[in-house]
This record gives C-alpha cells, sequence and structure tokens, in this order.
C-alpha cells in the first residue's frame, strides 16, 4: 500500500471514535467503520464539497451512507470536520433523544442527508438525489452561468447490493445517464453471518458494466489509488461509477478484523486496547488530538466554497431575475402565491361539470390542471402510464429531456419510489409515482421511509379494490388500505368522484409535512351533489355528505366507490345519515367540535362499507356496528359479479342498518 502514515493515522481517527462509542453503547457495528475509513478520508477531505457551517446549501454535495448500520463512520465524519456534533454527541451513540441513533436519522444531527438503515434504499436514494440534481440542472443551469452542479456520493456494502432494490434503481441509473453519481462498495466480503461467498457471489464488475455504469476496481485501503479512481469517476459525466473498494472489515482489531466478529459488535475493552496498539494510537477514548483535528476541519473550505457559489448566485440573479426568483421557491418548498385559489377553482369547475368517469380519470384531469402550475411536479409511473393516468399533456419523459417533468420508472415499484424519497430530499420537486394498489406491496418499505421522513412524496395508486375485475385476486388489493392508514405521518386519500379526486390533489400537493397516498378507482363512479360548504368540508377528510330525513337513527361510513351504495341505501332509509370519509387520517386531526358533529357519539348504529378489509373500520362503527367489506381475498370476474358475490351491496347496507335499529 502506497498510504503515508500521516495519512493513515489522520483516517485513523475514525476507527478509534467507531470502536469506543460502540463500545460504549455496548451496541453497534464497528466493522464497516473501520473497514471504510481509508475511503471516507480521502472522499471527504479531498472530494466532498460541503459546509459544515451551513449543511444546507443548496449546491453543496451530497453524501449517502447506505449502510447504514455503519453510523458511526458518518457521525465521525461531520464531527471530525466540523458539524454542530460534539464529542459529547459521539458518547451518547444509540442513546434516547441523542443526535447519533443507531443508523442515520432524518433531523437528528446536522448534515444527514437522509435515513438510511434498510439496506438498499440509501443507495435508491442516491439515484433520487442524482436525478434531482441533473433534472433541476438542465431547468435552471444557463449556458454562460450554472447554479446547480453537484455531485452524490454513496457508501455502500454487500448487503445493499443483496436487496434487490439496488438492482432496480441502479439499472435505472445506468439508462439515465446519471454522471454525477459516486458510489463506493465496501467489499469486505463478510456480513452477519460470516463470509458472503456462500451466499453472494456475484460478478458486480459485470453486473454494473451491464447497467451502463463506469466502474473501477481498487485496493480500499490505498489512498492513491481511492483518489485516482475519484478523479476518474467525476470526469466521467454520461455515466454513474461505482468503485469496488477491496476491504479489510474492522482493520486495525489484530483478533477480529476481516472477520464476522466485528460487523455488528461491540469489538470488547481487551481488543480495543489491542487495536490502538496496532493503529499506534496512544489517545484516551473519545480523545482526538489536535493536529488530527486540523486536518480533518473543513469549515474554512466549506465556507470559501459556499461563498463562491453564493457570487456565482448573484451574478445569476443580476441577469436572471425571474429564474433565480423561481429557484429560490422551489428550495424552500414553498408553492406559489396563488396556487391555492387557482385549486379552489378548478374544484368549483369541476364541481359544475358533474362528470360521472372513473377516479383514475379524474385524477389525471387534476394533473392536467394543476401541475402547470407546479413545475417543481416531477412525476412517474412503474410501466404503468397508460392504466394509472399519469401521463397528462405537457408531461416530458426526462430520458429523452433531462428539463422534464415524467420519469418513465419501467417495472420497478420499490426503486422508483425509493428514488421518489431521494427526488424529495433533494429539494426542488415534488415527486408523485404511480402503480396499481396491489403493487404497493412491492414498495411498501419505502413508502414507509417516506413517511418515517416525513417527506413530501405523493403516492398514486389505481385499481383500488375488486372492483378491477377480471384479474384476480393477484391484483385486486383487500388489506393494503388498511396498511396504508395504519402509517404513521401517511394521509391516504380514496376519493369517490371528480371532486373528491380534485380535493385530493390539493391536499396532497399543499401538505409539506409528510407524504400523501391517493387512492383512484379503475371503474367510472357517479358524481356526487355538494354545497359549497360541503366541499369545504371534504377537504377535512370526512363530511356530511347527506342529511338524515327526520331523527338521526344512524350513520353510513363510506369511502371510494361505495360512497355511491351508501347514497342508494341512503334512498330507501329514515333517519340515515351518510358520512364520506375520503381521508381517515384528516379527519382525525379536525377538532372535536367538528368531529361530534360528523359522527356523533350518542348515535351507536353504525355501518361502514368499503371493498377492503373490514378490521381498519371498528373503531368508527364500535362493536355494536357493522362493516361490510373484504375478509378473504377476490376472484376473477367481472366487477359487477363481484360486488354482488362478496355481498358489498345496496342490499347489505340497507340490511345492516335496519338490523341494528331495529
Amino acid at each position: 500500500m502506497t498510504t503515508p502514515l500521516n495519512e493513515r493515522r489522520i483516517a485513523n481517527a475514525i476507527r478509534v471514535l467507531a470502536m469506543d462509542a460502540v463500545q460504549k453503547a455496548n451496541s453497534g457495528h464497528p466493522g464497516a467503520p473501520m473497514g471504510m475509513a481509508d475511503i471516507a478520508d480521502v472522499v471527504w477531505r479531498e472530494f466532498m464539497n460541503h459546509n459544515p457551517t451551513n449543511p444546507n446549501w443548496a449546491n453543496r454535495d451530497r453524501f449517502v451512507l447506505s449502510n447504514g448500520h455503519g453510523s458511526m463512520l458518518q457521525y465521525a465524519l461531520l464531527h471530525l470536520t466540523g458539524y454542530d456534533l460534539s464529542i459529547e454527541d459521539l458518547k451518547a451513540f444509540r442513546q434516547l433523544h441523542s443526535k447519533t441513533p443507531g443508523h442515520p436519522e432524518l433531523g437528528y444531527a446536522p448534515g444527514i442527508e437522509t435515513t438510511t438503515g434498510p439496506l438498499g434504499q440509501g443507495i435508491a436514494n442516491a439515484v433520487g438525489f442524482a436525478l434531482a440534481e441533473k433534472t433541476l440542472a438542465a431547468q435552471f443551469n444557463k449556458d454562460d452561468i450554472q447554479v446547480v452542479d453537484h455531485f452524490t456520493y454513496c457508501f455502500l456494502g454487500d448487503g445493499c447490493l443483496m436487496e434487490g432494490v439496488s438492482h432496480e434503481a441502479c439499472s435505472l441509473a445506468g439508462t439515465l445517464g446519471l454522471g454525477k453519481l459516486i458510489a463506493y462498495y465496501d467489499d469486505n466480503g463478510i456480513s452477519i453471518d460470516g463470509e458472503v461467498e456462500g451466499w453472494f457471489s456475484d460478478d458486480t464488475e459485470q453486473r454494473f458494466l451491464a447497467y451502463g455504469w463506469q466502474v473501477i476496481k481498487v485496493d480500499g485501503h490505498d489512498a492513491d489509488a481511492i483518489r485516482q479512481a475519484t478523479v476518474e469517476a467525476k470526469a466521467e459525466t454520461a455515466k454513474p461509477t461505482i468503485i469496488i473498494c477491496k476491504t479489510v472489515i474492522g482493520l486495525g482489531s489484530p483478533n477480529k478484523q476481516g472477520k464476522e466478529d466485528s460487523h455488528g459488535a461491540p469489538l470488547g475493552h481487551d481488543e480495543i486496547v489491542l487495536t490502538r496498539e496496532a493503529l499506534g494510537w496512544t489517545d484516551e477514548a473519545f480523545v482526538i488530538p489536535e493536529d488530527v483535528y486540523a486536518a480533518w476541519d473543513a469549515k474554512a473550505k466549506g465556507a470559501e466554497s459556499e461563498a463562491a457559489w453564493n457570487e456565482t448566485f448573484a451574478a445569476y440573479a443580476a441577469k436572471y431575475p425571474t429564474e433565480a426568483a423561481e429557484f429560490k421557491r422551489r428550495l424552500s418548498g414553498e408553492l406559489p402565491a396563488d396556487f391555492v385559489a387557482k385549486a379552489d377553482a378548478y374544484i368549483a369547475e369541476v364541481n359544475a361539470k358533474a362528470e360521472t368517469i372513473a377516479t383514475r380519470k379524474a385524477s389525471q384531469n387534476a394533473l392536467q390542471a394543476l401541475v402547470p402550475l407546479l413545475p417543481e411536479v416531477l412525476g412517474g409511473s412503474a410501466d404503468l402510464a397508460g392504466s394509472n393516468l399519469t401521463l397528462w399533456k405537457g408531461a416530458q419523459g426526462v430520458q429523452d429531456n433531462p428539463a422534464g417533468n415524467y420519469v418513465h420508472y419501467g417495472v420497478r415499484e420499490f426503486g422508483m419510489t425509493a428514488i421518489a424519497n431521494g427526488v424529495a430530499l433533494h429539494g426542488g420537486f415534488i415527486p408523485y409515482v404511480a402503480t396499481f394498489l396491489m403493487f404497493m406491496e412491492y414498495a411498501r418499505n419505502a413508502v414507509r421511509m417516506s413517511a418515517l421522513m416525513k417527506q413530501r412524496v405523493i403516492h398514486v395508486y389505481t385499481h383500488d379494490s375488486i372492483g378491477l375485475g377480471e384479474d384476480g385476486p393477484t391484483h385486486q388489493p383487500v388489506e393494503q388500505i388498511a396498511s396504508l392508514r395504519g402509517t404513521p405521518n401517511l394521509n391516504t386519500w380514496r376519493p369517490c368522484d371528480t371532486v373528491e379526486a380534485a380535493i385530493s390533489w390539493k391536499s396532497a400537493l399543499t401538505r409539506a409535512e409528510g407524504p400523501t397516498a391517493l387512492i383512484f378507482s379503475r371503474q367510472n363512479l357517479p358524481f356526487q351533489t355538494r354545497t359549497q360548504a360541503q366541499i369545504e368540508n371534504a377537504a377535512k377528510g370526512g363530511y356530511v355528505l347527506a342529511e338524515e330525513k327526520g331523527e338521526l337513527k344512524a350513520i353510513i361510513i363510506a369511502t371510494g366507490s361505495e360512497v355511491s351504495l351508501a347514497m342508494e341505501a341512503y334512498a330507501q332509509l329514515e333517519g340515515v345519515r351518510v358520512v364520506s370519509m375520503p381521508c381517515a387520517e384528516e379527519f382525525m386531526k379536525q377538532d372535536a367540535a367538528y368531529r361530534e358533529a360528523v359522527l356523533p357519539t350518542n348515535i351507536r348504529a353504525r355501518v361502514a362499507v368499503e371493498a377492503a378489509h373490514v378490521d381498519y373500520w371498528w373503531k368508527f362503527v364500535g362493536l355494536d356496528g357493522r362493516v361490510i367489506g373484504m375478509t378473504t381475498y377476490g376472484e376473477s370476474a367481472p366487477a359487477k359479479d363481484l360486488f354482488q358475490f362478496f355481498g358489498i351491496t345496496t342490499e347489505a347496507v340497507v340490511a345492516a342498518v335496519k338490523e341494528i335499529t331495529a
């Protein structure tokens, strides 16, 4: 190896901080940080363009630790380079309310760009960052002034490459030519169960060459080789690059390096003493010498880089003031000042048209009306645009036009959703992605990460029930809506007609505090007549669609296609109120007085009807109520026959109301 001794000493600061923090917590993963320290030294000290005193400046390079179990690597880097992450924060590793949880968590420590830990999703997020950078650059850069010009660096391990989502995301990254994405693969040959050759024998080089990536192989402990590889990676602007770094897990530990023993457990006090001796590190735990701190400190360099960019942006603003103002607005996450008024005007137009169409078509109409008002919207579908109806007349694919606004993700539901998370995290975009509701299951963990990170990602799901018909139980969702509704921070809308569909899109686009799932029907749904007050109340997630005739005796709660069944039952009953509840989460956020006005607590006779799993609705109807819905999987048949077969009918609703009011 050609690494100078002093450079190895600088990298060793990561190793000792990692092993000390894991030991103090008696929990964690020291092996990856110790094995990747030399890579991190080169990337962070020589190539990363970032400012520790302003972690969120617009043109910073993004860094993603996809093998997030090695979180002490990132925490050590943030601490050493000058972020607001103290040595006391490192000592509190994995402790309650610390800035240094077990895996990197967005919002806990400055400089953490995304929450990682579920393996493979970090690299998929990184693809999203790189996609956002390329698209934003194409939309805003000028021939004479470029204000978007940064790289995405991603560290990943064997587990990330074994997870299928890495295939989905990296395949698309190659197709889209994301040349500013550079990944460093920690090829240490070890996972929790031991040497991976028994269960992971892929030819990673050939795999990524097949994707259309540039591939470079280096000794991951040779700083000169890592440096040269990174220079080559940055020079290749038409392809993403993966640098395969052959490393030794837990490097420095005399008895545990190269073994699974160092992967996910403390080294132990005795081994740490031996490791310090092997590394030539004489300082006590959590003590970093001043000369090492000085070598790592990136504050001055970062401030200089940001200042230079600020000068560039000032020149840009002087010459292109309209674009500069729009750039700042989009990076801030604020919508145009007139968007809400224009969206409300559109909803009024939809109400006046009174169309009976499928809500997936109503969704497409909403896109056609609203997306031109929001150039930050970046849509996409998992090879189902013609079925999800996610294309609109102004949609332009980024594969043909880098400044476009639509991504053809191909059949990659999981990768698509994780990439969209990265796009949202980057800033400057509101991504929406689409597939059939049933295939949300492929993307489920990435939907969870949208919610966990509270990102404004819009998940569009069509073909929402047995109503999709002949494709049968493999395609007919049953338990998926309940799963989505049970996800914290996620709003799930299932509109019953064109008006509710438009309202759901307005809600999703204006909601900055988390993701939204929009669930639409394949089949046509009848328009429901409303007053202006009811339109306004629909935005509250639940409202009285039909007032009771006479004394209130029972309440029917419905969503989506089943609202029409409830209304048909209403026409045959006295003393019954119909509540449409397109978004239960939004309804539960309303004040107690409003909820009581819609669902009076003294009315215990309640019937819920939805062509989805029944279990979700018991909290609204109580144990004395009735729920009409699905308790089994579907069948292959025309939709009308299926609703009849499974007893989701007007007659069933009428019978249930009569039974509980008898």
